[in-house]
């Protein structure tokens, strides 16, 4: 099978895609053809060394949507079934930018209904990412939350989930970007600097760091996406960064609410897995509103 690899750090060029052996899954883990593999920012800073693993071939990709086409014993799903799952790992040999990919079961949920794969996609990090630092926040039903980067692809999400959990959601973007996160279910848009010590909770998706604390009130909550990089509590403010976990029955949740048509499901652009590195370059351009994704 193809799959996109580094063994060396840097930008776009590192990225080849090169022929390896089918992986076979092992108890408790079933391999999936490909249909679709979102591209993320975490896939570039695995590429630029971000993460470590200097001297390893390391394999990219993290979101998957496809077929169970093998299971080992006891994998609890079938050859056949349409799935999405979350390939976890910044240093695994192969990632979801390949022809087939090998996840635990617990990792893995149905397929939505009302998308195509390549949609699918764009679910399982992303929206996992906002789930999982909404948790983290705790804030309870009524409270004000700031999310910054609102109309990115895990802004997005945490718009949509918060304004449903009964948040006073207020997004942070860009200004053309109002009318769409208030779509999303934002009752507030900023666009620049927002108010002082305003909200119970800030969601840092846009990874703004220090200065966003200075939104929270005090003794607030502040979450961040980069794992174990938060900035110093200030002013009793609670900080915490998500590291995402694979979770397949939160997942099903969430493909729920997507097929509810409560999670939006955006793509910006689709490449061929040939053309992973030209996805790579586009990602580094930034400004598109929905993930890159890649198709084999």
């Amino acid at each position: 099978m193809r799959a996109a690899v580094v063994r060396s750090f840097g930008g776009p060029e590192v990225v080849d895609v090169v022929e390896r052996g089918v992986p076979e899954p092992a108890a408790r883990q079933v391999r999936i053809k490909v249909a679709a593999a979102a591209l993320n920012p975490v896939d570039a800073g695995v590429r630029s060394g971000v993460f470590g693993g200097a001297g390893k071939e390391i394999g990219l990709g993290w979101d998957v949507a496809g077929t169970v086409d093998a299971v080992g014993v006891a994998a609890a799903w079938s050859v056949g079934d349409k799935v999405v799952a979350l390939a976890y790992g910044v240093d695994k040999p192969l990632g979801t930018h390949a022809e087939y990919v090998v996840v635990d079961t617990g990792a893995v949920a149905a397929a939505p209904a009302t998308a195509d794969a390549v949609h699918a996609a764009t679910l399982p990090l992303n929206a996992l990412t906002a789930a999982q630092a909404l948790d983290l926040l705790d804030l309870a039903p009524g409270a004000s939350l700031l999310v910054t980067g609102a109309a990115g692809a895990v802004g997005g999400y945490a718009v949509q989930l918060a304004a449903r959990q009964g948040l006073t959601v207020t997004g942070l973007a860009r200004a053309d970007d109002e009318e769409f996160v208030r779509s999303l279910g934002a009752s507030g848009f900023v666009s620049g600097e927002a108010a002082a010590g305003a909200y119970d909770g800030v969601l840092d998706t846009a990874v703004l760091g220090e200065p966003a604390l200075v939104w929270a009130r005090d003794g607030g909550a502040y979450a961040g996406v980069i794992p174990q990089a938060e900035p110093a509590s200030v002013r009793g403010v609670r900080t915490t960064a998500i590291e995402v976990s694979a979770d397949g029955a939160r997942l099903a949740e969430l493909v729920r609410l997507a097929d509810d048509g409560v999670l939006s499901l955006r793509v910006a652009e689709v490449f061929s897995l040939a053309d992973a590195a030209k996805a790579h370059s586009r990602l580094g351009e930034g400004g598109a509103r929905g993930r890159l994704v890649l198709v084999p």
